[in-house]
């Protein structure tokens, strides 16, 4: 079966990624893209390295021109997505890749993102623990799913195993990341601006103002079968000068009566089996060179015991295994096929 498909926001950054990944895809057909100022221009023209798809042309995002899909992506600014998902409900499927759906508490959207709260999807991070299995168990029936932030989902991958296995405190988290402005978005700001950026290294959103803040507590609380408050972390987002990765390291306590054996065993079994996300052999740590265009995290692990914490670090491509790979790997769970389809675990080197 051939699955018709909508791309909104296809003149972004993630929509482009979500469109390059779905042109590959066997079981697509990339029938619309649109976009709001861009409309009637030709896609060619703001995604030039995307040429298998030069015939479609943008359209205006509406309502209208989204229905009669099997499958539409959103990749809008978070806060307006709403208005399309609530006039979609005969669409088959829809995924969602800004921040409207991800939180399951409302006054965590109005203390963060304001405005209208939009009822909570299935979360696209199939390899997070949640409650003793894996978040892919409900994507498979999952016909409304949002697509992680890119901060959120490497943050919570690095250390659900930790906290579902018990064997670090969640209580006293500390992450700090290395971002690329690619998560940003494709609009012109002046902090963006290669001139602002470039030789130098710029935190941003510091003390506790990041939006990615509650979905990362949301999923670290799903890990443990606890509440959100359980969850404390202080985050600290740094843009660097490369378009596009994330390297986040994050530590957290060792819960008291843990070894050193039992720590690293939580995060073996958790990744042991998974095709996307790889745990590194002890005293290795990865770099965001080795995932570019790949949709896959790695991750390095520490033990520290003179500090009495546990030091993770992960890396990932924040537009494939970030946003669009964590999406079309949920839709294929979605769909019934293989979840690595038109996905690859290869990054690109140099």
């Amino acid at each position: 079966m051939t699955y018709s498909v909508a791309v909104s926001g296809a003149s972004g950054y993630a929509g482009g990624e979500i469109l390059r990944l779905l042109a590959d895809h066997p079981d697509i057909e990339i029938r619309t893209v649109t976009a709001h100022s861009n409309a009637g221009q030709p896609l060619i023209q703001h995604q030039p390295h995307l040429r298998s798809l030069a015939r479609l042309t943008l359209q205006d995002t509406t309502p209208e021109t989204l229905a009669g899909h099997d499958i539409v992506f959103l990749a809008l600014p978070h806060g307006q997505s709403g208005q399309y998902t609530d006039a979609l409900g005969e669409t088959p499927l829809v995924i969602d890749a800004g921040a409207d759906h991800r939180l399951t508490s409302q006054g965590a959207w109005d203390d963060f993102y304001g405005g209208a709260f939009h009822e909570p999807w299935a979360y696209g991070v199939p390899e997070l623990l949640v409650g003793g299995v894996k978040q892919r168990e409900t994507l498979r029936a999952a016909t409304r799913i949002a697509a992680p932030g890119c901060n959120a989902s490497t943050v919570s991958l690095s250390l659900a195993p930790g906290v579902a296995a018990g064997v670090i405190d969640p209580g006293d988290i500390v992450s700090v990341l290395a971002v690329g402005p690619s998560g940003a978005g494709k609009s012109l700001k002046t902090n963006l601006l290669a001139g602002e950026i470039l030789g130098s290294a710029n935190p941003y959103a510091v003390g506790g103002t990041h939006r990615h803040i509650p979905e990362i507590r949301q999923a670290l609380a799903a890990a443990s079968g606890g509440e959100a408050d359980g969850i404390r972390i202080s985050f600290t987002p740094i843009l660097v000068p490369m378009s596009r990765g994330i390297l986040a390291t994050s530590s957290a306590p060792i819960a008291a009566d843990a070894s050193d054996a039992e720590i690293r065993a939580a995060w073996e079994e958790a990744y042991g089996d998974e095709t996307f996300v790889e745990l590194l052999p002890a005293g290795e740590f990865p770099r965001t060179a080795d995932v570019l265009g790949a949709n896959t995290a790695l991750i390095g692990l520490a033990i520290d015991r003179a500090a009495g914490r546990v030091t993770v670090v992960a890396a990932v491509d924040n537009l494939v295994k970030g946003t669009a790979g964590a999406a079309v790997q949920s839709m294929n769970l979605a769909l019934g096929l293989p979840e690595s389809r038109a996905l690859s675990v290869n990054g690109v080197a140099p």
